[in-house]
């Protein structure tokens, strides 16, 4: 099953550290570089990704939809938030979707649909982390087999279903 990664574009840039300076310099400096940190993330990881932001600080030239660097972008119409676009998304893609946000009214709603959700601050990391193996040449999937232990593995405390299947979203990032 392929990963489609539906990022709350404004969000995950205020949520960030050094994306949000940028922000505060220039709107469009912040989507630029998160852009390039996403063209970036997507070189090592070949997951689908999107980006959502919302139509009333597009640029003026901008189309609705556009594709830079293999990135998707959506721009809300006016008058329709971005939110409104990542749950019409998330509707959709629905056990596909993993969506990036920090918004606890898109987390719901997104949750209840069958997709999972990752917060802004994690994905950075996460990005930030894979970014970081890809330099040194570690593969993280590839361990190298069964390792014996003693460790008893029997079903103490299993999480569920969804809680599962989020974990094992995430876990490919």
């Amino acid at each position: 099953m392929s990963l489609h990664i539906i990022i709350d574009g404004y969000n995950l840039i205020r949520q960030s550290t050094i994306l949000s300076d940028l922000d505060s310099q220039g709107i469009q400096l912040g989507r630029e570089a998160l852009l390039n940190m996403l063209a970036t993330y997507k070189k090592i990881k070949r997951h689908k990704i999107t980006v959502v932001f919302d139509g009333t600080n597009a640029p003026f030239f901008s189309q609705r939809r556009d594709k830079i660097k293999g990135i998707d972008i959506r721009f809300s119409r006016i008058g329709e938030s971005a939110d409104t676009v990542i749950k019409k998304m998330a509707v959709t893609e629905r056990e596909k979707a993993l969506v990036v946000s920090s918004d606890l009214e898109i987390v719901n709603a997104v949750a209840s649909q069958g997709a999972s959700t990752i917060s802004s601050h994690m994905f950075e990391t996460k990005i930030a982390m894979a970014e970081y193996m890809s330099e040194k040449g570690v593969d993280r999937e590839n361990k190298g087999g069964w390792i014996p232990t003693t460790k008893k593995k029997g079903p103490r405390k299993r999480l569920s279903k969804i809680k599962r299947k989020n974990r094992l979203k995430i876990k490919k990032l």
